[in-house]
Order: C-alpha cells, then sequence, then structure tokens
C-alpha cells in the first residue's frame, strides 16, 4: 500500500465502480454524489461544507469521516488544517492508484461535543491494482484551538 499518507491519513475519491480513489475528481464533480464518507448523505451537505470551511467538526467522528472523504475529493489543503501540527507530515501527497472501496466506523471512545479528546476505530477497504486490503486503526483526535484535529493512530493487524 505504498504512497498512502501515514497511517490514519487514509486517501478516497469516487471512482465508476463505487470505489474511492486517492487522488479523487475534484470537489465540484463530486457534490451531488454520495459523501465517500458512508453517512448516506450527499457530499455537498456532508463534508464539502467542512472541506470548504464553511463549519467545523462537531465530533472526532465526523472529523475523521470527514478527512475520509478530503482525500475522495482531493482536499489536500483540509487534510493539512485537520492534522495536528506536531504529527503532520510535510508532503501529504495523495497516491492516485490507491482506491478505497468503504469504510465502517467500529468504536468511538468519547470525542463528542463537549470532549477535549477522542478516539475512532475504524476499518478502511482498498484496493491498489490487483491488491487488496484493510486499513484498520485507532486514531486519536484532540480538540486544539476550540477544533478537532487528527493526532495520530495505531494500525491493527
Amino acid at each position: 500500500m505504498s504512497g498512502v499518507v501515514g497511517s490514519g491519513a487514509l486517501g478516497f475519491g469516487s471512482s465508476a465502480d463505487g470505489g474511492f480513489v486517492g487522488a479523487g475528481e475534484g470537489r465540484g464533480g463530486a457534490s451531488g454524489r454520495p459523501c465517500p464518507c458512508g453517512s448516506g448523505a450527499t457530499y455537498a451537505v456532508c463534508c464539502q461544507p467542512l472541506h470548504d470551511g464553511e463549519r467545523m467538526a462537531l465530533t472526532a467522528e465526523e472529523l475523521m469521516r470527514s478527512r475520509y472523504a478530503a482525500f475522495a475529493v482531493g482536499a489536500g489543503d483540509y487534510l493539512a488544517r485537520t492534522w495536528h501540527p506536531a504529527h503532520r507530515p510535510g508532503d501529504l501527497a495523495l497516491d492516485p492508484d490507491l482506491t478505497w472501496t468503504g469504510l465502517e466506523v467500529l468504536d468511538t471512545r468519547a470525542g463528542g461535543p463537549d470532549d477535549d479528546q477522542g478516539e475512532v476505530e475504524f476499518r478502511a477497504s482498498w484496493r491498489h491494482g490487483r491488491e487488496r486490503g484493510v486499513l484498520h486503526e485507532r486514531s486519536r483526535f484532540v480538540r486544539r484551538g476550540g477544533r478537532w484535529v487528527y493526532v495520530d493512530g495505531d494500525v491493527a493487524d
């Protein structure tokens, strides 16, 4: 799975087969499609307002889902803004050959609207050419300056 940015970075965007690709197709083309985060809402009403800075994520889970969607539509600026600066990699390049095929949130610990820390455990299925796999991670988030940010995560086998 080379080309993935960080262990919790993810990398997503709509493809013809319903999967999500690393570099996405740009924000405009995805607006009327289902949001990659799996909420069931369209991207335009779900994660796009977060990506465009119209509102902030209210919970750690919402931030995690919106980061997944950010990779989907190539919103690298959002990824940089929502990654704790002490842990953010210098290069946030997306892998255009990596296709993400689904997100399943398994567990959340704290991370609510009144919390300052939270964890989200998820499984994200991916395809890279003929290779397939699942990224299973427990990600950590903190509220910094009133905004949720991704800190880091532990990848499970």
